[in-house]
């Protein structure tokens, strides 16, 4: 039981979600719809929640230069009142979700646990690999909440394969033809250029890396075909055996004639190769619309579950892969590598691919967004918690009802 401490200032509202969603989620609310005197106050503004007669403080986060929203956790199972108030005694904040560098990533942490980490230096093949497939701007390693590791970077087979990334594939630039994924072919390549802002706190962290999209074959001032903006975004949700990373990806074209990707089977949206301990006899995939490892390929859906064996054999762990619907091709086409691949070993790679089927026309410095939301899980994860999941990202299924 909390005792509050208010002086001014109370503000109150109630949160109502689709019943059928038995999850936590991050939900909003905009400030600006209560009579809050956020300017100069000294004193520390709090949230707190009215549970079956019990009154609990819940940890929040705000950016008033941002956004102006205030961010916090509902757990939708629970019929919940919540009401802000200022406190004249400042408490000592504890951040339960943030981020550190070391060794050339910066790593988003639960707890002080890097679960993600993204690569801002350039990382270069093995000896005797040519250095043309050196790379920085992905995400390895992506680690799931007990400790496997389910990313894999630079593998014999493929050497420009980096753990989570997406690079275009087949663009035409002109009369060009310009490559950003398959490095070997030395038409182009994504590098980081830098960091824009960070954040960690009691609900979220995130980064934000700007890359570049680099024509190799271009003069220097046209050397850059894209600008990206991409937006990591790590909540710190139950149960613990699963976290939330939101994968966003923002960009435009400086070139005064833009750029064309072509239709193919592999580029763009987001596209990760998994750990080698993953091959045809322990590895499977559903998706929204059924299909499995074997009929996925070229399919089109909302979301796409990957499992596997755990590191020490005793378990599963996967990712559930979630597509916006404001993305294009929205339900959207998937490359997943057919079981017999790499020589017969079934190794997995998952790809939603926004130009699979038709060619994407990018126009000069007009803006562009794809949204995915990655569930990474220890333990089994099923159809119907997959649908709850995707509704929770692709809609916003509560209503926030302000009391007087």
């Amino acid at each position: 039981m909390l005792s509050s401490c208010i002086t001014k200032d109370v503000n109150s509202f109630e949160v109502k979600v689709d019943g059928s969603l038995q999850q936590e989620l991050p939900i909003s609310v905009n400030l600006d719809q209560f009579n809050l005197d956020l300017t100069g106050s000294k004193q520390e503004m709090v949230l707190l929640k009215e549970s079956e007669g019990d009154i609990s403080q819940v940890p929040f986060q705000w950016n008033q230069m941002e956004d102006g929203k205030l961010w916090f956790v509902h757990n939708s199972k629970e019929a919940s009142k919540y009401r802000i108030e200022f406190q004249n005694e400042l408490s000592n904040a504890v951040t339960s979700v943030g981020y550190q560098k070391k060794q050339g990533n910066l790593q988003l942490l639960l707890g002080e646990n890097p679960v993600v980490s993204y690569q801002f230096k350039t990382k270069y093949p093995p000896t005797g690999v040519d250095s043309i497939y050196g790379k920085s701007g992905y995400v390895h390693p992506l680690v799931t909440p007990k400790g496997d590791t389910l990313t894999r970077i630079q593998p014999p087979d493929h050497y420009h394969h980096y753990g989570v990334w997406g690079p275009w594939t087949r663009t035409r630039i002109g009369d060009r033809s310009v490559d950003f994924w398959n490095l070997g072919e030395g038409q182009g390549t994504v590098r980081f250029k830098g960091f824009g802002p960070k954040v960690a706190g009691d609900v979220f962290a995130s980064l934000v890396a700007h890359q570049e999209h680099v024509d190799f074959g271009a003069e220097a001032e046209n050397s850059i075909a894209l600008n990206e903006k991409l937006e990591l975004r790590l909540w710190g949700l139950e149960p613990e055996n699963r976290y939330v990373l939101d994968y966003t990806s923002t960009f435009s074209s400086p070139l005064e004639s833009g750029l064309l990707f072509e239709a193919y089977r592999y580029g763009g949206g987001i596209g990760m190769r998994f750990t080698e301990r993953w091959h045809k006899d322990n590895c499977k995939v559903l998706t929204s619309e059924g299909n499995d490892r074997l009929t996925a390929d070229g399919s089109n859906a909302r979301w796409c579950i990957v499992s596997g064996e755990s590191a020490d054999g005793s378990g599963t762990s996967g990712i559930l892969f979630l597509s916006h619907p404001e993305n294009r091709m929205h339900p959207e086409p998937m490359r997943v590598w057919p079981i017999d691949g790499n020589g017969g070993r079934g190794d997995m790679f998952f790809e939603f691919c926004p130009i699979r089927h038709e060619p994407w026309q990018i126009e000069s410095k007009k803006e562009y967004q794809l949204k995915y939301r990655m569930i990474v899980f220890d333990g089994e994860l099923g159809p119907e918690e997959a649908e709850s999941y995707w509704q929770l990202f692709a809609n916003q299924p509560w209503t926030i009802i302000v009391n007087d």
